[in-house]
């Protein structure tokens, strides 16, 4: 029969210990993470209705654009503002309706189903926000001082 030494018992508790602490971590590391989904999920919710009024009074507005086309004897560009305004419309309703559950859902199935189109918008979305940057890096602080 063998006996454990108390170096082996120190070993055990310290491992223990170690593996409790580790387990504490993972724990409050999935609380963050489910609040920040909670967070992430309330601003889709905000911003797409947001999104959605604006959208549909620009329906609204392309509308009364199409009438006043119409009115002066412009049809055909008068029902091409109809028929944005109406796809517009349709959007304006989906994002105003739609929970961030469904939108981001929506966006994942989109994303896997057109992956180029993905990386199409996030480039596009980068250049937009980053206008006259170029590849170059900034200077660096000894090249500053010497200007």
């Amino acid at each position: 029969m063998a006996t454990q030494s108390p170096s082996g018992s120190a070993t055990d508790n310290a491992k223990q210990q170690v593996q409790d602490k580790a387990e504490a971590a993972q724990e409050k590391l999935k609380g963050g993470a489910q609040q920040a989904k909670a967070r992430m999920r309330e601003q889709v919710d905000q911003r797409s209705t947001q999104a959605g009024e604006q959208v549909s009074a620009t329906a609204d507005a392309l509308r009364s654009t199409s009438r006043q086309l119409r009115d002066e004897g412009q049809d055909a560009p008068a029902q091409a503002a109809e028929k944005v305004a109406h796809h517009a419309e349709r959007l304006g309703g989906y994002l105003s309706d739609s929970s961030a559950d469904r939108i981001l859902a929506d966006l994942e199935d989109f994303g896997r189903r057109q992956p180029m189109a993905v990386v199409g918008v996030g480039f596009a979305g980068r250049q937009a926000r980053a206008p006259g940057r170029s590849a170059r890096p900034p200077p660096s602080a000894s090249s500053r001082a010497v200007r």
